[in-house]
């Protein structure tokens, strides 16, 4: 590829079928955005806890070629997105909006081997490896489940408390004293 060169800028479909082949081989650049509902995402959408609708992603996505010294440009990939998703809180087990953002940059390549000989220093940019008949739709759902949080919960003071859920404290004349679960087999043992 001759460094001068002009490459022609592809516009994606925000359409998710559109973006199941998608051909990162050919010297050209790509740009695209959109919103994606979590119907549109069904590995995405079992993890959700509920659907409500507007409930999904805005995404955005651009790439271009940088130069890299003592050998041929290659392609970088800047995506993001910003959305939101219900998720059973697991601090009160009730359904809680959790917002997720992202950005990443990602260097597109054409082998495992190109991958594997990446620096793994590199913590801005990792590689990725793209093909003629790419699944881009795929590769981004991967990215969002990722981002999902290990322990989903609401913000501090907005869960019930946990004797409220449970039902404990809820009567104050009780008795303070329990019956020993124990004490039928301490019956048992006597006959």
């Amino acid at each position: 590829m001759n460094r001068n060169q002009v490459l022609p800028q592809v516009q994606l479909s925000s359409k998710p079928s559109a973006l199941k082949r998608v051909d990162f081989c050919v010297p050209q650049s790509y740009k695209g955005s959109g919103f994606w509902g979590i119907s549109e995402l069904p590995r995405l959408a079992k993890e959700a806890s509920t659907v409500v609708a507007g409930d999904g992603f805005n995404w955005a996505l651009e790439t271009h070629f940088e130069d890299s010294p003592g050998s041929e440009p290659h392609q970088a990939m800047d995506w993001g997105f910003q959305g939101w998703l219900h998720l059973i809180c697991q601090r009160c087990l009730q359904d809680c909006a959790v917002d997720l953002t992202e950005k990443r940059r990602f260097i597109l390549v054409a082998t495992e081997e190109e991958a594997d000989a990446y620096p793994p220093e590199d913590e801005e940019q990792e590689p990725l490896v793209v093909s003629q008949h790419f699944n881009l739709l795929e590769t981004i759902e991967d990215e969002v489940l990722l981002s999902l949080p290990l322990i989903p919960k609401h913000p501090e003071g907005f869960c019930e408390s946990y004797a409220s859920v449970f039902g404990e404290g809820a009567d104050e004349g009780g008795s303070d004293e329990r019956e020993n679960p124990f004490n039928v087999l301490k019956n048992m043992k006597k006959n």
